[in-house]
């Protein structure tokens, strides 16, 4: 494994920020990490790279323990905090010459980084004259110098504008043909567009590990109904292809499907038949957004797809 975390808690005095967390990544995997702001996601990357120490648990990278050999880990590892630490006095090539001496790397890695994260148009300017998009591109570059097996991204795509944001999505997909990478980000779109996989937490515990492709099962599908009075969860039962039933309060109820042709048709159907009124049909979105609200805020209710009244 790559990445191997055994349930590791981190406590601030009396506050625990991570409670006993466990996962494993796979070499060569690119695996999104997702939770709402203070749910523990820098603080775990930080305890990945050796920045902080857990309280409890342990973890391994590239199959070093964190607590035998720190530096072989750091090493091995590429880290983009998420306030990307760079001297903007600097020039792109002069920064990437201090960070190689650091590492004790052959200096022609610097034009090798360059060309790869295609900073070469602004490889001759100073780091405060660059964009925001070509910043990241900078510290992607620091992280890559020493040709490390796994890359730790802490919000490497945050206040980019759309098209330095697409830039840098390819740029990490391109790096993750032959590296592991965990990041983490606030936007859905990115994890689904570049991860395998998505790893998603809340109050310090992981609260789902799954697969990209799982949340694209287009064969399941929920479909939500209110009628003008209440009836029988059995009856909804004889509906084609329906899998489960499910009263949410009122006349209001849930019903889950297994089929890819949409049902609402065949639900507004079973209303007529049964004399009853539809007065509200709708399709909910199955994707990671509507993920992430149902397990991080269960008051929130998924989007939409849209619907007849």
């Amino acid at each position: 494994m790559s990445i191997s975390v055994e349930g590791i808690s981190k406590y601030y005095g009396e506050q625990k920020a991570l409670d006993k967390v466990s996962f494993s990544i796979a070499r060569g995997e690119i695996v999104g990490f997702l939770g709402p702001n203070g749910a523990g996601k820098s603080t775990l990357m930080k305890i990945l790279t050796g920045y902080l120490p857990a309280s409890e648990g342990k973890a391994a990278v590239n199959g070093i323990p964190l607590n035998e050999d720190i530096h072989k880990i750091q090493k091995g590892t590429g880290y983009l905090p998420e306030h990307n630490p760079l001297y903007p006095e600097m020039y792109v090539r002069e920064y990437l010459a201090f960070n190689a001496n650091i590492y004790n790397i052959d200096k022609n890695r610097i034009e090798e980084v360059i060309e790869l994260t295609r900073l070469t148009p602004e490889a001759n300017k100073k780091i405060e004259q660059l964009s925001k998009g070509y910043r990241q591109r900078v510290g992607l570059a620091s992280a890559l110098l020493h040709d490390p097996e796994v890359l730790i991204l802490d919000e490497p795509t945050t206040g980019l504008d759309p098209n330095q944001l697409v830039e840098i999505r390819n740029l990490i997909r391109n790096i993750g043909k032959d590296k592991t990478i965990f990041l983490s980000t606030h936007i859905m779109q990115e994890v689904e567009a570049i991860c395998e996989r998505v790893i998603i937490i809340d109050h310090g515990k992981v609260v789902a590990d799954k697969k990209i492709a799982e949340l694209r099962d287009e064969n399941e599908q929920i479909i939500t109904v209110e009628f003008d009075y209440r009836i029988e969860e059995v009856a909804l039962q004889s509906i084609p292809h329906i899998i489960k039933v499910k009263n949410t309060g009122g006349f209001m109820y849930e019903l889950t499907f297994n089929t890819e042709k949409d049902m609402r048709p065949a639900v507004f159907d079973f209303a007529h038949d049964n004399g009853l009124k539809t007065l509200q049909l709708n399709r909910k979105t199955k994707n990671l957004e509507s993920l992430f609200a149902e397990l991080t805020n269960p008051s929130i209710p998924p989007a939409p797809e849209g619907g007849v009244t």
